[in-house]
């Protein structure tokens, strides 16, 4: 499966998504103009990848920044994870964020409180 590599931007996060080398991660500021139009690879990429995923999954999320629109596609890959974890697969959530940024880790307890799949935050 070909690996997805999105280049971030100031205004659109780094996605790297490498199931041979097993690095599932999206970093950085994400407030694209047209934010179905950019994570619609990543929706893509895990629809296939669900057909024949790793035996351990790590998804981690790195976010500085994002806004509205992007937190309902955050919870539509979230789905997306919680879907595989529940046909048997050993998914896990890494959600990072910055020590001091209490919105951030307000914001990860919130996607943590709304699936059922293995959800750590992390404070860097």
């Amino acid at each position: 499966m070909e690996a997805l590599d999105i280049q971030g931007t100031n205004d659109t996060p780094k996605v790297l998504l490498d199931a041979e080398n097993e690095v599932f991660e999206i970093s950085g500021r994400s407030l694209p103009e047209d934010v179905v139009n950019f994570y619609k690879p990543v929706l893509d990429w895990l629809d296939e990848y669900k057909e024949n995923p790793k035996e351990y999954t790590e998804f981690v999320f790195r976010y500085i920044y994002f806004n509205t629109a992007t937190s309902k596609l955050i919870q539509d890959i979230i789905f997306k994870l919680e879907a595989m974890y529940e046909e048997g697969h050993n998914i896990q959530i890494m959600w990072f964020y910055e020590d001091e940024d209490e919105d951030m880790q307000d914001v990860g307890e919130e996607f943590q409180e709304l699936c059922d799949v293995p959800f750590e935050l992390v404070a860097y």
